[in-house]
């Protein structure tokens, strides 16, 4: 199915498309990179479809003047660090590091990508592993193995044997929200649900969760917006 351009002074590719699982028309912004997307039934005709698109058109143009500009990894870039921006410089050695208000990266721009990524990876692994031991034992559980990846429907995860998965995405915010986090996770090693039980126990060991959590909920867009694809 053709895509629809919705005409104004800048015009906006809206992809269409038919599911067999759609009940009702759905319109879409992707946070990751403003892609415009509508569900339809595969009973409901395109004009209909079309229609819909401009009644929201408002609404749209709206959510799309929210984005956040897409950014990559560069030598002079600042890139944030447990919430700290830190300017990226081209350095010696074998593997990133942080120095004063600098991610000092060994090698030419053909290594930046990679090394800055392992250097992410690695320190969001060792923070999240140190918070969940840091966690578990204050509610007196224990878990599986932690992996880590880059997720992008949520920031960690619990499984019903024990075992913790986080994004390692989580590193470029600040540190209090890394661990609340982390404090999440494992109090789903207690109940896993987000029952009025669940919360007092991250009220116990993370007092200030709220604030955490609506940081996300404001600023976890941008941490989606960074680009590391090679």
């Amino acid at each position: 199915m053709a895509d629809f351009i919705l005409e104004g002074d800048t015009p906006v590719r809206v992809a269409l498309r038919r599911s067999a699982q759609a009940r009702r028309l759905s319109l879409r912004v992707s946070r990751l990179d403003g892609r415009v997307t509508l569900t339809m039934p595969r009973h409901v005709p395109e004009r209909e479809a079309v229609a819909f698109v401009r009644e929201k058109e408002v609404w749209l143009r709206r959510q799309l003047d929210r984005q956040v500009e897409v950014r990559r990894p560069a030598f002079g870039a600042a890139i944030p660090v447990l919430g700290v921006p830190l300017e990226i410089t081209q350095g010696t050695g074998r593997a990133a590091r942080v120095e004063g208000d600098y991610l000092v990266v060994p090698g030419g721009e053909n290594m930046l990508m990679a090394r800055v990524i392992a250097f992410l990876k690695l320190q969001a692994r060792t923070r999240l592993r140190e918070a969940s031991d840091r966690y578990a034992q204050a509610l007196g559980v224990s878990f599986g193995k932690i992996s880590i990846r880059d997720t992008r429907s949520r920031w960690g995860s619990c499984t019903s044997d024990g075992n913790l998965m986080y994004s390692w995405r989580l590193v470029m915010a600040p540190e209090a929200v890394l661990d609340y986090v982390a404090a999440h996770e494992v109090a789903h090693l207690l109940e896993m649900n987000h029952s009025p039980a669940y919360w007092a126990n991250v009220a116990r060991v993370c007092p200030d969760y709220r604030r955490h959590r609506d940081w996300l909920r404001v600023h976890g867009q941008e941490l989606h917006a960074w680009d590391f694809s090679r």
